[in-house]
């Protein structure tokens, strides 16, 4: 039986500190084989490299994956600042363009942590700099010594909303999260739904209401421990169900 391939957002890295590279984390391609059933392959975040359409064509899906760097200010009208961090600009132009083509196609897409962020800006939504700086906000940010478990290990909770689509996917309003982001949303994108808070109000589960297809993403990382965490396992799933090939 034939397999799905869903491209993987990769992103600029220099490897030592000195040789340029595109790559991507193991966790996100290791939940799209085990979990998804299918082929993951990495989409250099490099405009020239490829156009939107022919990496259309050559994808059923695609997963917009977290990353250090955050996407430029510029792209929702507002000026760079030290709180914005860096940036992977190429990273931005490439995956903006290529949520709203597939959003406007019905292409299935998965967003987490910075696709999350990026969800939101394709749409004409805005970013905070840095959500802990917000009043009565935590930090939401990883923390920085510790293992992978206690970097990637649950957080705080999401309250979902009551028959929403979220609630469908996980058999619950109420669920258990990670958290390893600096930024989040400010001003909602048009058609962008909101159905998932964490405790101190920042938003964590979208979905992209105008979309034919399936168009959903969240704030935490559901690709750590995807096989065995029951919540990453049925979000991956409601994925992998919503590709026909």
């Amino acid at each position: 039986m034939k397999r799905p391939v869903i491209g993987i957002t990769g992103n600029s890295h220099l490897i030592d500190g000195f040789y340029p590279a595109q790559t991507g984390g193991l966790m996100s391609i290791n939940a799209i084989n085990r979990v998804c059933d299918s082929i993951g392959l990495i989409i250099p975040s490099i405009p020239d490299n490829a156009k939107v359409r022919e990496l259309m064509a050559i994808c059923d899906g695609f997963l917009f994956t977290g990353a250090r760097p955050n996407v430029h200010p510029k792209f929702y009208g507002e000026k760079e600042t030290e709180k914005h961090g860096s940036f992977d600009m190429e990273r931005d132009e490439l995956s903006l363009s290529l949520i709203s083509a597939c959003i406007e196609e019905g292409k299935p897409i998965l967003g987490v942590c910075r696709g999350f962020q990026e969800f939101n800006v394709a749409m004409g939504g805005s970013l905070y700099p840095e959500i802990k700086d917000l009043p009565g906000r935590m930090n939401h940010r990883m923390p920085k010594e510790g293992s992978l478990e206690d970097k990637f290990g649950h957080k705080h909770s999401v309250s979902l909303s009551d028959g929403g689509e979220f609630e469908k996917i996980f058999d619950s309003n109420l669920i258990m999260v990670n958290s390893l982001h600096g930024q989040g949303i400010k001003d909602t994108g048009e058609g962008i739904v909101i159905e998932g808070f964490a405790p101190d109000g920042t938003p964590e589960a979208l979905l992209v209401e105008k979309s034919p297809g399936f168009a959903m993403a969240v704030q935490w990382h559901p690709e750590w421990n995807a096989e065995n965490d029951v919540i990453s396992r049925k979000l991956f799933k409601a994925f992998r169900d919503s590709i026909k090939i």
